[in-house]
């Protein structure tokens, strides 16, 4: 892999706040974090919008345990996008991957990509709580749907978060016709490169500046 600049990564980076406690003034701070640091985006709760700022504006839906009706998602999309989302992370009923229903998957994201044309849809499968074979059929649902990426994690699930394998995974799936997002238990420079390498070309980070920090250190 052609090793990346610290400008490269941060802009690869959904720099992520979605506790349940967030206030306005938080999201203001992750903000001006996202924008200091050169980030792709900030991801927020839409309870959090409208918000102002010079980087992407991504919002998650059906957060954290997809198990809304598609109908409530697909409305808690397209109002994400019209108080200026430009990026939605969904959940899929996970469920529905355990039990093979990989139609009731298809269905639920095309739900929301009908909802939200025009923004980025990153579908959220929740893989450490899947089998390998759980975490295809739910990667080809979402890419028959009209998914532009697929993602590891909500970072709530007792499962955990995104592993290397997951994420190598989820490529071999989706080949390069889709983003992989790998979000999840993210906290150093380290584990940032091995999600990379192993073919994530979207982060979700809560601490970011650690991570760039020590991606400059290894750099150095």
């Amino acid at each position: 892999m052609t090793e990346l600049t610290r400008d490269q990564v941060a802009q690869m980076v959904d720099h992520t706040l979605l506790k349940p406690e967030a206030t306005p003034a938080d999201v203001q701070a992750l903000i001006a974090d996202a924008e200091r640091l050169g980030a792709w985006s900030v991801c927020v709760s839409p309870s959090m919008l409208p918000i102002e700022t010079s980087v992407k504006v991504a919002v998650v839906c059906g957060f954290p345990s997809g198990k809304h009706t598609s109908a409530v998602k697909a409305a808690e999309a397209a109002e994400s996008v019209r108080l200026g989302a430009d990026e939605i992370d969904m959940v899929i009923d996970v469920g529905a991957a355990v039990a093979d229903d990989v139609d009731a998957i298809e269905a639920d994201v095309a739900a929301v990509r009908a909802a939200c044309e025009g923004a980025v849809l990153k579908v959220i499968i929740e893989s450490a709580a899947l089998t390998d074979e759980q975490v295809v059929g739910a990667c080809q649902a979402a890419e028959a749907a009209g998914a532009d990426f697929v993602k590891t994690s909500t970072g709530f699930h007792p499962s955990g978060g995104a592993t290397a394998h997951a994420v190598r995974l989820m490529r071999e799936t989706v080949g390069d016709r889709l983003g992989v997002k790998a979000s999840g238990g993210i906290r150093t420079a380290e584990a940032a490169r091995e999600m990379i390498e192993a073919g994530a070309t979207r982060l979700g980070l809560s601490g970011t500046e650690a991570v760039l920090d020590g991606w400059t250190e290894q750099a150095g």
